[in-house]
């Protein structure tokens, strides 16, 4: 599972000239990861935000006018500065020449601070502002990608979870959208602060001087030319990087879940030499990705530095001159830091942003799969069945090109148990699957008292099935909410008397907290065999019209095994029961035992009739419990699922 992206702060402006943040350089210098089609994410993405459209109209008033107040600081300080240097000199000048001295216009100065305060204060009081909106602009917006994404996950069929890991699911539902979220709320305000930067601070040079101007225009190419030459050696390196932290994590992972078996098999000194060679190549790749982008810094700053240094001669000589003031030449030179910066900060941006897109793309890629065939209109929406089940002709296949059943048929009645036994691949859980409708069939019709399953809404048919799985599953909660899973209006009473019945009361009372205890995320705090019986009294709780069972009692000792098959005969009296079975012991005393092998039903039966027959049943039967070899069989025992 991938963890969440940290929020992106914006990197500080520099404090003097050719000095800048270098923590930007090295994002500049990673690559980004690019979206397959930009445009058409792009435009998909501003549809989201079409809703927001006045907020960001807003936002972008408010960004260009505190950018533009702050631009005009500098401008409005040279004056203060060049009225306090024409003082000075012009007092100096009078020393010299024995005149009466005149003192500073602190007046005008105080008013020109006054200004100066003023304007900062504004452009902070809008930049205060358009962050504001913008924040609710993206939580509004990534909360509708929620909304989106949580609704299309409910309408997608079994088969898009089975072809993909719940890691790969999470990371587009959580790491993806937060992405999206942080560059909304800072990136997208950032680019609109750096262009309007760019485009003002442009404006206000050549108003001083065009000849200026060009100078620090001709030092861009610079920028340019560093900038592509080392990020295209760095992102070799940050790619590798990327790749043997990959293998790092991949690694530990391993040998933290499976500790125990390491600790087993005494591999504790080889881990350490394959995680040693690991961190060995990301030490070395991680090295020199930092090495190389760490480089873009002093050389932006000796660029900067050079084109420092020239803007300051050249505008000595003008005020020399007298082309310009001492205060414009001020002013030229924050001007020049000011162009720089918001540059570097947008082809940050752009990175970002084309990261954000192709996080992006995979949300819509979710958003664009397959739904499930809708419910009919006038499908029912109550149905209280007594448990008949009929399979007429089914076929069914995952791939068009490789059919796993065909022509099934089964006849089943109320209060019948039926096994279904068989090898892997056989079908035996395809088939509950189908029952369910979380695969539509290819061919023929399932019914269900009569009634065809298409025509029940799945909501309304799957509240029929009670199931109790060999994988268990409980949330993190309290035990009484996890058994109360299995129906939400039930009493206290009713919860006890379902813990009861699956024997799980002794033992709940038996913790500290009792049905209050509350179940860590894996529910690691008790015991498997503990978590089998919790599933088992939510399916008794749950009072289901059909049980299905995929081997129940597999992760608890015998002892309890035994308790818990006459708690679930007598959950099953009366009840039409689907046993999928691993150990053919357990269904001995089925009515009816089904069994399949290539998605067929090769036999049918009771136990003692399948025995009597010799025929693949009985292969089965004899090598769990006679050790006779499966020399014909395909697949071997091994596979047996």
């Amino acid at each position: 599972m991938s963890a969440q992206v940290p929020a992106r702060p914006a990197p500080p402006p520099p404090n003097r000239p050719g000095m800048m943040g270098g923590g930007t350089w090295g994002a500049m210098a990673r690559p980004a990861e690019k979206a397959k089609d930009f445009k058409g994410t792009l435009l998909r993405l501003i549809r989201y935000l079409s809703p927001q459209i006045p907020q960001l109209a807003v936002v972008l008033l408010f960004a260009i006018a505190g950018t533009l107040f702050t631009i005009l600081g500098p401008r409005i300080l040279g004056q203060a500065t060049t009225a306090i240097f024409n003082g000075v000199i012009g007092n100096l000048i009078a020393i010299r020449r024995h005149q009466p001295t005149h003192s500073l216009d602190f007046g005008y100065i105080g008013h020109i601070a006054l200004i100066l305060i003023g304007l900062y204060v504004t452009s902070a009081l809008f930049g205060y502002l358009q962050q504001y909106i913008m924040a609710g602009v993206a939580q509004r917006t990534v909360y509708a990608l929620r909304r989106d994404v949580d609704a299309k996950l409910a309408r997608l069929p079994l088969k898009f979870f089975d072809a993909r890991t719940h890691g790969e699911i999470l990371s587009r539902v959580t790491n993806d959208v937060d992405n999206i979220a942080t560059t909304l709320q800072q990136s997208m305000t950032q680019l609109i602060t750096s262009v309007v930067t760019i485009v003002g601070v442009i404006i206000m040079m050549l108003t001083i001087s065009p000849l200026l101007t060009a100078i620090v225009l001709v030092t861009m190419p610079l920028y340019a030319v560093v900038t592509g030459v080392i990020a295209r050696r760095s992102q070799r390196y940050f790619a590798a990087q990327q790749r043997e932290l990959g293998k790092l994590n991949g690694h530990v992972e391993d040998m933290f879940t499976g500790h125990s078996i390491v600790k087993a098999f005494g591999h504790e000194e080889r881990s350490v030499r394959e995680f040693d060679a690991i961190n060995a190549e990301l030490y070395d790749a991680g090295w020199k990705a930092q090495f190389v982008s760490g480089i873009i810094m002093p050389l932006m700053g000796f660029i900067s530095n050079l084109g420092y240094v020239i803007i300051a001669v050249v505008g000595g000589i003008f005020v020399t001159q007298g082309r310009i003031t001492v205060g414009d030449v001020q002013a030229f030179i924050q001007y020049s830091q000011q162009f720089t910066w918001p540059i570097v900060q947008t082809a940050n941006i752009a990175n970002i942003i084309q990261s954000t897109i192709a996080s992006a793309e995979r949300v819509f890629e979710l958003l664009d799969e397959t739904e499930e065939i809708p419910d009919r209109e006038d499908a029912r929406t109550t149905f209280r069945p007594h448990g008949d089940v009929a399979l007429e002709h089914v076929n069914f296949s995952y791939r068009a090109d490789a059919p796993l059943i065909e022509d099934l048929n089964i006849d089943v009645h109320q209060g019948q148990t039926i096994a279904i036994v068989g090898p892997t691949g056989a079908g035996k859980t395809t088939l509950v699957n189908l029952l369910m409708r979380f695969y539509e069939i290819d061919g023929g019709s399932i019914r269900i008292d009569g009634v065809d399953i298409r025509d029940i809404k799945r909501g309304v048919l799957r509240s029929v099935f009670g199931m109790v799985l060999q994988d268990t599953w409980l949330f993190n909660g309290t035990i009484r909410d996890n058994i109360a899973y299995g129906r939400q209006d039930a009493s206290d009473e009713e919860i006890v008397r379902a813990a009861q019945m699956a024997h799980a009361d002794h033992f709940i009372r038996t913790l500290p907290e009792g049905y209050e205890t509350i179940l860590n995320e894996e529910a690691s705090n008790i015991s498997q065999g503990q978590k089998q019986l919790l599933t088992i009294a939510r399916a008794v709780l749950a009072d289901p019209a059909i049980l299905i069972l995929d081997e129940a009692t597999s992760n608890v000792d015998s002892r309890t095994e035994v308790l818990i098959q006459q708690a679930m005969g007598k959950l099953m009296h009366g009840r039409t029961s689907f046993v999928i079975a691993h150990r053919l012991s357990t269904i001995r005393d089925a009515e009816t035992i089904l069994v399949m092998n290539h998605g067929s039903i090769v036999e049918q039966g009771n136990h003692r009739e399948l025995l009597a027959r010799g025929g693949f049943y009985a292969d089965l039967y004899n090598s769990q419990f006679t050790g006779v070899p499966l020399a014909e069989q395909e697949p071997p025992l091994a596979a047996i699922s």
